[in-house]
């Protein structure tokens, strides 16, 4: 069964760049255009991993990111950060909140293919239990 990834990012050319390069790897993916959707989005379809935006409507990515560790079966989601909030500050904040990766844009999709492919290969097919990777 393919790994479900949920791409959250308020703009949708980046979005659905993502989403091409993904199911082009064989991936099931879903797709929210603000921070409260998706959340909404992560307790509907239930996601294997979250690539998300920070610089979002209504929510951003940071407080997704807070609200997803906070919740037992939530706080062991894989979540790569993709933003282009880049300064240290924003990646230190990424990963004390809990991003298992920080990437920032521009990007190359290809390295984002990567950073998933490793989480995928880190999970075995098994989604529980906490993992964290290092860029």
């Amino acid at each position: 069964m393919a790994l479900k990834i949920l791409v959250c990012d308020d703009e949708r050319h980046i979005v659905r760049l993502i989403q091409v390069n993904l199911e082009k790897q064989g991936y099931q993916v879903v797709t929210a255009f603000d921070g409260k959707e998706g959340l909404e989005k992560v307790k509907s379809e239930k996601p294997d991993l979250l690539v998300l935006d920070v610089m979002m409507p209504y929510m951003d990515g940071f407080e997704v990111l807070k609200s997803l560790r906070k919740e037992p079966e939530t706080q062991d989601l894989p979540v790569i950060m993709l933003t282009a909030k880049a300064q240290d500050k924003d990646v230190f904040e990424g990963y004390h909140y809990g991003a298992d990766m920080y990437l920032t844009k521009p990007f190359n999709p290809m390295e984002l293919v990567t950073f998933v492919k490793r989480i995928a290969q880190g999970k075995g097919g098994d989604t529980s239990g906490p993992k964290r990777y290092e860029v």
